[in-house]
């Protein structure tokens, strides 16, 4: 299973634990939005959204940051079709799941003359293991995040993979 669609997959079993780590804050309530944002497909990798008490996440998983239409467009374009169809804010995070090659700068808004949307970024090769090694449900993604030794972290995953409940260790196991 790619990157992409392990964390489609898990943000939308886990939506609480998701949006608790991307917004930094404890989330109760959250709810997937299977929400098919009409007038013509955008091209992502992967996008979830999320209702969160009076506000909407929007998560979109990147592996490369390459694309049609290119990224800063597309958020700004689900923007105006979220917020058209909920009339709620929005929080827009891009989580890349690896960095991209030579060193290309990473956007974090659109803009064109008077029109800026600004959205956020995170780049997982930089967030640091250890909330991902403590809870289950992001524990498939530990390893993409900041080490300066690989094999150590893997051996951490390792290990927290066999303290995982019996139950949900083969799933586990399978995401990571």
């Amino acid at each position: 299973m790619s990157f992409d669609n392990l964390c489609k997959l898990l943000s939308e079993k886990h939506p609480e634990k998701f949006a608790s780590w991307v917004l930094g804050t404890p989330q109760t309530g959250a709810t997937v939005l299977k929400t098919e944002l009409s007038i013509e497909p955008i091209r992502a990798d992967y996008v979830t959204f999320l209702q969160l008490e009076g506000r909407i996440l929007h998560l979109e998983f990147q592996t490369k940051l390459e694309s049609t239409p290119p990224l800063p467009l597309r958020m700004l374009d689900y923007w105006v079709r979220l917020y058209r169809l909920y009339r709620l804010p929005i929080t827009q995070v891009v989580v890349l799941l690896l960095p991209p090659k030579d060193d290309i700068e990473i956007p974090t808004a659109f803009t064109v003359e008077n029109t800026r949307h600004e959205y956020r970024v995170i780049k997982m090769w930089e967030e640091n293991p250890e909330p991902f090694l403590q809870d289950s449900a992001l524990l498939p993604l530990a390893s993409l995040t900041a080490t300066n030794q690989p094999q150590n972290l893997l051996e951490q995953i390792v290990q927290r993979v066999n303290q995982v409940e019996t139950t949900q260790r083969p799933e586990i196991s399978a995401y990571t």
